[in-house]
């Protein structure tokens, strides 16, 4: 594509020991890897908002980075941005024989077995352990997703859902017997540890991402306390000089707002005491 290669000429020319830029000449893999992780999730932010010029916008900038590792690659010798493509091209070929093959599944679980299985085989023969694979940089929820999920692959893992929320329960038993007994943070940061990974198992058998529903209660929160924030100011107060019984009416106001307003009831909207 014309446009693909207009973006690895600039991309080389941005390199280029004598007439590039500073900063990108100066830039290694290590020291991309803190604006790849945040254009990530500026893609999954413009989802969630589902601001769809602001997504194309991060997709780029988010393409603009495979484009830096690709180029800082070709020029140590070991690949460029061809070889990039060319490969994963071939693996998504090879890893669904369903699609580019005769082979076929019964279900999409079979599928994923498959894929799995498929995906084994490609790696090194000597043998691996479960949990290996999980890359350590994962939002550490959804690497406790990944952890859990290749357990359960072996049969570590319970059938239902009454013993998951049965351990978050003893998980919070646990922590509140660390603060009863006045724990040190690091006791009482390894017990929340222990309640967030049983709630990450929660969100797995619900078929939930943890991050997105987290993600999804942050947006929550943000937008109830700025409705918060603006009662306040038609009052001509800040949060700072307001208690926290004036703060918690408001917001109770505003959730109630904003459920009527999802259930699509014909209600008016209520309003902000003054």
């Amino acid at each position: 594509m014309q446009e693909l290669q207009r973006l690895l000429t600039v991309m080389a020319r941005l390199r280029d020991p004598d007439t590039g830029c500073p900063w990108d000449r100066q830039q290694t893999y290590a020291s991309l890897v803190p604006h790849t992780l945040e254009e990530a999730y500026e893609v999954a932010d413009a989802i969630a908002r589902e601001d769809w010029a602001e997504l194309r916008e991060e997709l780029g900038d988010l393409l603009f980075q495979i484009v830096f590792y690709a180029q800082i690659a070709g020029e140590e010798g070991r690949f460029d941005f061809a070889a990039i493509a060319d490969a994963i091209t071939e693996k998504m070929t090879r890893r669904h024989p369903h699609v580019f093959s005769d082979a076929c599944y019964a279900s999409a679980e079979a599928q994923t077995a498959a894929w799995e299985q498929i995906k084994a085989s490609e790696k090194s023969s000597v043998p691996a352990g479960v949990l290996d694979g999980v890359p350590l940089a994962l939002p550490a929820l959804s690497r406790a997703v990944k952890l859990q999920r290749k357990a359960a692959r072996v049969g570590f893992d319970w059938g239902t859902l009454a013993p998951v929320l049965a351990k978050i329960e003893e998980e919070l038993g646990e922590i509140r017997a660390e603060i009863a007994a006045a724990a040190p943070p690091e006791r009482l940061a390894d017990e929340l540890g222990d309640v967030l990974f049983a709630v990450a198992n929660l969100a797995r058998h619900l078929k939930i991402d943890p991050e997105a529903a987290l993600r999804g209660t942050n947006a929550k929160f943000e937008r109830r306390f700025r409705q918060v924030e603006h009662g306040l100011a038609e009052r001509g107060r800040t949060p700072a000089e307001s208690t926290l019984a004036e703060m918690d009416a408001l917001w109770e106001q505003a959730k109630a707002a904003e459920r009527a307003q999802q259930a699509g009831a014909d209600l008016p909207a209520i309003p902000l005491q003054r």
